[in-house]
């Protein structure tokens, strides 16, 4: 007897066959024992998932001598023909090579015949998709209404090139891709039977690699049986067929992980040199990728893996992050998406390698920001910690020297400094005497530096005065006056125009009314608020046009 390959010599017989399609095989078999049979079935689904075998078991089902039965005996002469292919009244036509209208007219004439010996004429149109829109049209009015002997029977790979003028004129199936475990235990029967050892490992690679056609499945595994001889391991599927292996991609994984970059391009080269082609490796890696993903998140499951979840190194699953998996996923698909039109795809592949040698470094925005939040509350801690950050007082956020927290504004050194020169003036500003610990009296002269912090403290929610209030290079206190000196209009004008807060706040502090004067330039009795604003302005505003007229090289024209 020849040879017959084992996915022919496996197609299911009978609807307990067919595997992994039980919504199918229930749906059928009870329309059948019922009988209620439509005119027109539609099989739709991937390949190699049995949608033609699903067509002839129906077939059978509706011929079988015994019948119509969910049961065909498989024994009697239509059976025995059908499974054979040689029975008049199941036509089977390719649609692929059978696309015109003129092949579905000469159909319309064959109809109107009754069956030779059966029950029915079915008509099985495999990939059914490749017909004309014309050939579609002639089909409609057959299908709708065709003779009460006439079965149509549809199967199709692409559902949506089927006009829906012919889906709706069907009873639509659609089928599913075959499960992991389902294909192996098939394949590990399929062993069994014919005397094969076979490690599980090896089956499970097969059967990830069928994804899930189970004739895909068989196909290889007739493959893998021709090269082991009766033997299948995975060290022989490997060395054969030129696959990386997981002990291979476990080692530049690891030095991926440890920030060696040379190593595993040296190690990328050997793994090149053996054969593995480029496409292969790159398949291989982002897979391996994927499933260390599953691991950080806890899954563990061979079906998902495709292998045992202690094969994976423990120190790459620790080393990465979620994230930074992401970002190595990322990289790899864009890398296989650019191989196609690259320069060089092994350059690619290498300089892929070499940012992959960095991902440990990696930080996702995310972490960015968690980062930097935690280095501020870190420095907040100093700052209000005695003797903690540089120029970190005592009063901690409170101080005057400490930028306000959560605010961009920085503190101005010449504001915390004894004799600090004012910038922009060339003089120095009036020293700061140091107060008793008391509270002074009006009349007192200088400024507490406890006051100053209480005043601060006070406007710690207005954090834009706050901070020019900090920028006051002089303050005095003489009677009931409270006299702030600045170096620059800007902050002058901006406390002037929330004069009204600070005036509130500074009888708070100094529980007495006190008025606010605000003073601004070189000379300190000139205002800047209501009682020499004028004054003050136009002399910063000639030191203005003077600065202009120097960097334009200009005049000023009246």
């Amino acid at each position: 007897m020849s040879y017959e390959v084992t996915a022919t010599r496996k197609r299911p017989s009978s609807f307990e066959l067919l595997a992994g399609q039980e919504f199918v095989v229930s749906t059928l078999k009870n329309s059948i024992a019922a009988g209620r049979i439509a005119r027109a079935y539609l099989f739709a689904g991937p390949r190699g998932v049995g949608k033609t075998s699903a067509a002839r078991i129906l077939a059978r089902a509706l011929n079988c001598a015994r019948g119509p039965t969910p049961e065909p005996c498989g024994v009697c002469p239509s059976c025995v023909e059908i499974a054979r292919g040689a029975a008049l009244d199941v036509i089977e036509i390719d649609g692929a090579s059978n696309t015109s209208v003129n092949d579905v007219r000469q159909i319309k004439d064959e109809v109107l015949f009754a069956p030779n010996s059966g029950r029915y004429k079915i008509y099985i149109i495999d990939e059914v998709h490749m017909l004309s829109n014309s050939a579609f049209n002639a089909l409609l009015k057959t299908i709708e209404e065709p003779p009460p002997h006439v079965v149509f029977m549809f199967a199709t790979t692409e559902i949506h090139k089927v006009p829906a003028t012919i889906r709706s004129r069907c009873q639509q199936f659609n089928f599913r891709l075959i499960g992991l475990d389902t294909i192996r235990g098939l394949l590990r029967g399929l062993c069994d039977e014919t005397g094969i050892s076979a490690q599980d490992e090896a089956l499970l690679w097969i059967a990830k690699e069928a994804t899930g056609s189970l004739r895909d499945a068989y196909t290889l595994f007739d493959q893998v049986v021709s090269f082991s001889g009766g033997d299948i391991t995975m060290e022989g599927i490997r060395d054969k067929l030129g696959l990386v292996g997981l002990d291979r991609i476990n080692g530049i994984a690891e030095l991926l992980a440890a920030g060696d970059a040379r190593e595993a391009l040296t190690a990328l080269d050997g793994i090149l040199a053996a054969g593995v082609s480029i496409e292969s490796f790159v398949g291989d890696l982002t897979e391996y990728f994927r499933n260390i993903l599953f691991l950080k998140n806890g899954v563990t499951r061979e079906s998902i893996l495709g292998c045992g979840a202690d094969r994976f190194s423990p120190k790459v699953v620790g080393t990465f992050q979620p994230r930074q998996i992401e970002k190595a996923l990322s990289l790899l698909f864009e890398l296989y998406r650019n191989l196609r039109y690259s320069l060089n795809q092994r350059f690619e592949l290498e300089l892929a390698v070499s940012r992959l040698g960095d991902l440990r470094n990696f930080l996702s925005n995310e972490e960015l920001h968690a980062r930097i939040l935690a280095l501020r509350r870190e420095l907040s801690s100093l700052e209000g910690t005695p003797g903690g950050a540089p120029g970190s007082g005592p009063g901690g956020e409170d101080s005057p020297g400490a930028a306000p927290s959560g605010s961009s504004f920085a503190p101005r050194p010449e504001s915390a400094t004894h004799g600090a020169t004012a910038p922009g003036t060339g003089e120095r500003a009036a020293p700061m005497e140091e107060a008793p610990a008391a509270s002074p009296e009006p009349g007192a002269g200088a400024v507490a530096p406890e006051k100053k912090a209480a005043l601060l403290g006070i406007l710690k929610n207005k954090l834009a005065l706050r901070s020019a209030l900090e920028k006051a290079l002089a303050w005095r206190l003489e009677g009931n006056l409270l006299e702030l000196g600045f170096d620059d209009k800007f902050s002058a004008d901006f406390v002037t125009r929330d004069l009204g807060s600070l005036s509130a706040s500074v009888r708070e502090v100094f529980g007495a009314e006190v008025r606010v004067s605000i003073r601004v330039g070189k000379e300190t009795g000139t205002p800047a608020g209501p009682e020499g604003a004028g004054e003050g302005r136009g002399r910063v505003d000639d030191e203005q046009v003077e600065i202009a007229k120097k960097v334009f090289r200009g005049e000023v024209i009246t």
